[in-house]
């Protein structure tokens, strides 16, 4: 049969069309955390789109986060470990499928001049984003392991880039803050600013994961696998390609590339391989401790179902 030029340009729509269908549109809630940065690059670079998804990411703050999932304005989020807890805790049902991140001094507490430890801190005033947060939970680890709780101070509700500004200006009713990279670097280039006590070197006890909800897990499978394997060939690209993955990673959130690189530092994104020991037994260990300090600081009324808030099996 003789290809008429109209048959020719329906072939081209129909295989437009097919390939179309293949793509799992899914939106992702985060933050512009240096953690996060490899999605950011994983979609800027074509990675996502690559690997048959059409990602759309949406900056949340982490205390809205879990109301976008709920609503089901997104699917998907990168947050703490212990975040998930909470969610879980408050019936926003999520599970993690890959570890993004360890913290190895990218979160910190700011003080003034004046206060020497952080048990110094009793009756203090301390900027920290609100309860149910990584920055909160950070402050609240600290306190705890120094003898004292978020009772003991007073919180007054920033989020991370606030506080670190609060503490840079030299905002009078301020005595602490806490805050992260890139946030964190900007204290540390002005140490008349404060002093960082406390960094997660001292405290390791942010890591970061990706989850959806088990209603897209089910239903997607194969991008769920796909969000995974697009994490870790982010990585590989910053391997790589550290310059072009630095510009990238560092536009997003109005850094140069060697600033960005400059922030990297002080954490480290996990591989599969760190993937696989994490989830074979810390993330349960880790799990259980700060679902017990969430509790105690009245974060979260009640334990979750520890056993559904992780699906590893797209790491395998």
């Amino acid at each position: 049969m003789k290809k008429t030029p109209l048959f020719a340009a329906l072939l081209i729509a129909l295989a437009a069309s097919a390939a179309q269908a293949q793509t799992t549109p899914v939106a992702i809630a985060m933050s512009g955390w240096t953690g996060f940065a490899p999605l950011t690059l994983a979609k800027d670079a074509g990675i996502f789109k690559k690997n048959g998804l059409d990602v759309t990411i949406k900056k949340i703050p982490q205390k809205d986060r879990h109301l976008a999932i709920a609503s089901g304005d997104v699917q998907c989020a990168a947050t703490t470990v212990e975040t998930w807890v909470a969610w879980n805790a408050a019936g926003v049902a999520t599970t993690q499928i890959f570890q993004l991140d360890k913290s190895f001094g990218a979160d910190g507490m700011v003080v003034k001049s004046g206060i020497a430890k952080i048990s110094d801190l009793k009756g203090k005033t301390v900027a920290a984003s609100a309860p149910g947060t990584a920055p909160y939970f950070t402050l609240a680890w600290m306190l705890k392991k120094n003898g004292l709780s978020v009772k003991d101070v007073k919180v007054v509700n920033l989020e991370p880039q606030a506080a670190a500004n609060a503490m840079i200006a030299g905002n009078q009713d301020i005595d602490a803050a806490m805050t992260y990279e890139p946030y964190l670097g900007a204290v540390r280039a002005k140490p008349e600013a404060g002093k960082i006590i406390a960094t997660t070197l001292d405290y390791p006890m942010i890591m970061d994961t990706f989850g959806c909800t088990p209603k897209f897990i089910a239903e997607n499978p194969k991008a769920a696998q796909a969000l995974t394997d697009s994490y870790f060939q982010a990585l590989e690209m910053i391997r790589t390609e550290p310059k072009k993955a630095f510009e990238i990673m560092g536009a997003d959130v109005k850094q140069s590339a060697e600033a960005f690189e400059a922030s990297q530092k002080y954490l480290r994104w996990q591989d599969k391989a760190a993937n696989q020991k994490f989830f074979a037994g810390e993330h349960a260990v880790f799990s259980k401790e700060a679902a017990d300090l969430l509790l105690e600081a009245g974060i979260i009324k009640q334990l979750p179902d520890m056993s559904k808030l992780a699906d590893p099996r797209f790491i395998k």
